[in-house]
C-alpha cells in the first residue's frame, strides 16, 4: 500500500537542526536495536504526510513531495507550539546496502487493487497519529515502523553500522 515507514512522536529536540561544522543535518531512524540486524536510515528526503504535536494534541498536519526534514524545518519559526512529530512515509527502505545508512528507495507507483487495504491504511495512520488505543488494533498493510535516533545515541549507532 502507499505508507511504507514510520516513525511515531518523535522528539524535535532529539534532531540536531544545525549540527555545526563538518556535520550535516540528518533525520536519523533505527527498526532494531542491536547487531546483527540493526537498520539505520536517514529519513531526510522521505515523502509522505507528518503531524506535528504540541501540548494539546496534534497541532499541524502536512504533505510532503520531496523532503520530510525540509518540511520540519520550516516550521521551526514556531517551534514554541511542537515539540514532537510523527510521520508517514511513502517511500520504503532498501535492503541489501553496502553502506552503513540504508538508503530511501524511489516512491512506488501505486496501484489501489484492493478498496480495503486502503481503507485499512488510512484508518491505522489516524489511529498511531492520534496515539489511540483502540479495542480492534488496525496495522498497515505494508510498512515498517522506525525509532527516532537520539542526538547522543547517533555516533553510537553509526559505528555499530560500519
Amino acid at each position: 500500500m502507499f505508507i511504507k515507514t514510520f516513525g511515531l512522536f518523535w522528539r524535535r529536540d532529539e534532531v540536531a537542526w544545525n549540527p555545526g561544522i563538518g556535520h550535516s543535518f540528518r533525520l536519523l531512524g533505527r527498526n532494531r536495536d542491536r547487531n546483527p540486524g540493526l537498520w539505520l536510515s536517514d529519513f531526510r528526503e522521505q515523502t509522505g504526510i507528518y503531524i506535528l504535536y504540541g501540548n494539546h494534541g496534534a497541532h499541524y498536519v502536512g504533505l510532503t513531495g520531496s523532503s520530510l526534514a525540509q518540511r520540519l524545518k520550516s516550521h521551526n519559526d514556531w517551534k514554541e507550539e511542537w515539540d514532537r512529530f510523527s510521520w508517514f512515509g511513502f517511500r520504503t527502505v532498501l535492503s541489501g546496502s553496502d553502506e552503513s545508512l540504508h538508503r530511501l528507495g524511489a516512491m512506488a507507483n501505486v496501484k489501489i487493487a484492493n478498496m480495503t487495504e486502503v481503507i485499512t491504511d488510512v484508518e491505522a495512520l489516524l489511529i498511531r497519529a492520534m496515539g489511540l488505543t483502540n479495542l480492534r488494533t488496525t496495522g498497515f498493510t505494508d510498512a515498517e515502523e522506525w525509532y527516532q535516533v537520539k542526538k547522543h545515541e547517533a555516533d553510537t549507532f553509526l559505528a555499530r553500522c560500519e
